[in-house]
């Protein structure tokens, strides 16, 4: 029946409640249900990736902290297999607060370590989020400046203004702030002058065989000559081959990051040694 062929045919496209449609909601609606479920009973943990001095790739700069959540049969999931999918929802403001809160307990309990943990824009006006710090603050005044905070780039430009205020306020105090994913393309460079961000962690789309690429080694050295003008740190985050760290030192890099020096781990040498060795 063409009326019939019509419907299907409709009902198979993207947008109108196609079949693909539904799988996707169901597929993202069962991820925001298992991190709110981990959220719940507090299956919530952070992966501890080292980030080194680029002149002295022995030697750790920081440590980043990344959250990882606990599914029903215990298996770690990273951040990247379900934060786009709650980074706008209450839930991504509860776990950024519970992010938080690992970071300052770890920095708590190792006094040798500075550590980076991440959050969203949206979470500037969390009460939550905000009571955890000075809670925190309150108790170890030292905390406050070991501790990096994370904001992507895409996510500082939703609310530029508020960002700034932001960091104007908690700089004050002793804390850092990274701009992840710098050169992922949202930044307008009218507002770049006015964030004031410590630290530049370069987008991995320059990164990434960078070696071997003509066209990123000079999009890389155009972004840490923005950052040094600015007298902000410049971080490459995956760093995966010798090769690359090697074109990344010449290039003026301070820091590196990635697989090369080690994954992220939930068990850090700290948790096991019970001490930590870190550059000062």
């Amino acid at each position: 029946m063409p009326g019939d062929r019509k419907k299907m045919m409709a009902d198979m496209q993207p947008g109108t409640g196609s079949p693909l449609d539904y799988a996707v909601t169901r597929r993202d609606q069962q991820t925001l249900d298992m991190v709110k479920e981990a959220i719940r009973h507090k299956q919530v943990l952070l992966a501890y990736q080292p980030i080194m001095q680029a002149r002295a790739q022995e030697r750790v700069a920081f440590y980043e902290g990344l959250i990882r959540v606990l599914d029903e049969t215990g298996r770690v999931i990273p951040a990247g297999d379900f934060i786009n999918v709650i980074e706008n929802t209450e839930t991504g403001r509860q776990l950024d607060t519970l992010a938080l809160g690992l970071g300052l307990r770890a920095l708590h309990e190792n006094q040798d370590l500075r550590l980076s943990v991440n959050m969203s824009a949206r979470s500037i006006g969390y009460r939550a989020w905000n009571r955890t710090l000075d809670r925190w603050l309150s108790r170890d005044p030292t905390l406050a400046e070991r501790l990096v905070l994370e904001i992507t780039e895409g996510s500082a430009m939703l609310v530029p203004e508020l960002v700034v205020d932001f960091m104007d306020r908690l700089q004050i105090r002793g804390i850092c702030f990274a701009m992840d994913d710098f050169g992922a393309g949202y930044t307008a460079l009218r507002y770049f002058k006015d964030f004031c961000f410590d630290i530049i962690k370069i987008d991995r789309q320059f990164i990434q065989g960078v070696s071997r690429c003509p066209d990123n080694q000079a999009m890389t050295s155009a972004l840490v000559s923005i950052a040094k003008h600015f007298d902000m740190m410049t971080v490459a985050e995956f760093v995966e081959t010798q090769a690359d760290a090697d074109m990344l030192v010449s290039l003026g890099v301070d820091c590196l990051q990635g697989y090369l020096y080690g994954a992220p781990t939930t068990r850090p040498h700290w948790m096991v040694q019970g001490r930590i060795k870190q550059a000062v």
